[in-house]
């Protein structure tokens, strides 16, 4: 695939992405990545574009070159969390936005610009642009779409072995039957989101939280 807008994901130019807002349980993770004119070549071949049009083999394979091309220093890459706690606190969407901001902050190299999936923009020091659909556009935020989702599900697979039964290792802690199920099975845990409503209306009624 040849990205649009290519230029603009080199030359320090961070491309930040998010995965994980709408799930009922794990952390929202965000990504902010820099590309040298050298990492575009090989993240093209292994097919690095919006995470969520690819095959979870696919992303893994993805992420493993993008991990390579880190420590070869052809990118510059950057994950973080916005842990329950937080989302609960601040609200999904706030929550997503510091947590943004925290990866960017912490790339190693301050970037110039940053270009943002979706139509909001974090609060950085830098400045930036929202850009709808921008993992699909910007080889920069593609990559970090892939880092974050990667990151997350594979945190996911080891939250479910210490909370089996609700299905997280294939669910990703999205709302689907058989988190639902768990729920009314084993109850709320640490883990899940109270603000979100459908855990609020489980904890008004008589269940189990552990």
């Amino acid at each position: 695939m040849s990205f649009q807008l290519q230029s603009r994901t080199i030359d320090g130019v961070a491309g930040v992405d998010e995965a994980g807002r709408g799930p009922w349980a794990g952390p929202v993770m965000t990504a902010a990545a820099v590309l040298t004119t050298d990492a575009v070549a090989p993240l093209e071949a292994i097919g690095v574009n919006d995470s969520k049009t690819l095959t979870r083999a696919a992303r893994e394979r993805c992420f493993d070159v993008i991990l390579e091309q880190q420590s070869l220093g052809n990118l510059w890459l950057v994950v973080e969390a916005g842990d329950v706690k937080e989302i609960d606190t601040h609200n999904i969407l706030q929550a997503t936005m510091r947590a943004m901001a925290r990866a960017v902050t912490a790339l190693p190299v301050p970037p110039s610009h940053a270009l943002i999936d979706g139509n909001r923009t974090p609060d950085l020091p830098c400045s930036s642009e929202a850009i709808v659909g921008g993992d699909g556009k910007i080889l920069s935020i593609a990559t970090a779409s892939i880092a974050a989702k990667v990151t997350r599900d594979r945190l996911m697979v080891k939250l479910a072995s210490a909370h089996p039964g609700y299905g997280w290792e294939r669910n990703a802690g999205y709302g689907t039957a058989e988190h639902r199920r768990g729920l009314e099975t084993h109850g709320v845990t640490k883990h899940h989101r109270r603000s979100f409503a459908p855990i609020r209306k489980l904890l008004e009624e008589p269940t189990t939280s552990r």
